[in-house]
């Protein structure tokens, strides 16, 4: 039994697939709002999910033959999906958006500032060689 948990845009859903006899059924569930580790481990647990599939009319698919996955390239998949991923709710991502939103206008702020200072400092310097072409130094 395979349950993957996603946000579609506007609830948090899980499409839960089971491989039973050689033939893939899959069922889908709506969380609502963002499940939590107990949500979804209860939700498992408690048999929900292959009841869910059990009780849907769904015509099954056999599987692709495929060989089994080495457990270190299967551990290394997990960790990229999960980095893929990056933040886990809404609000996070909203405040990730408007850090990264904050550190754009501080950068083009700091590089503002750092233009003006050179440009003063150009000035001044062509004032001072203006000054020793004149004699007066």
């Amino acid at each position: 039994m395979k349950l993957t948990v996603f946000f579609n845009g506007q609830f948090w859903e899980g499409v839960i697939e089971v491989d039973h006899d050689g033939v893939l059924k899959a069922g889908r569930h709506l969380f609502g709002a963002e499940p939590s580790d107990i949500e979804v481990l209860s939700f498992v647990s408690d048999n929900h999910a292959t009841t869910l599939v059990q009780q849907t009319q769904c015509t099954g698919v056999a599987p692709t033959d495929h060989k089994p996955i080495n457990p270190k390239r299967r551990s290394r998949e997990a960790a990229k999906e999960m980095a893929v991923r990056g933040v886990s709710t809404m609000a996070q991502m909203v405040l990730q958006q408007e850090l990264e939103q904050h550190k754009k206008e501080s950068k083009k702020r700091s590089k503002a500032e750092d233009e003006a200072k050179e440009a003063e400092k150009r000035r001044l310097s062509r004032e001072k060689a203006k000054a020793r072409h004149r004699g007066k130094a």
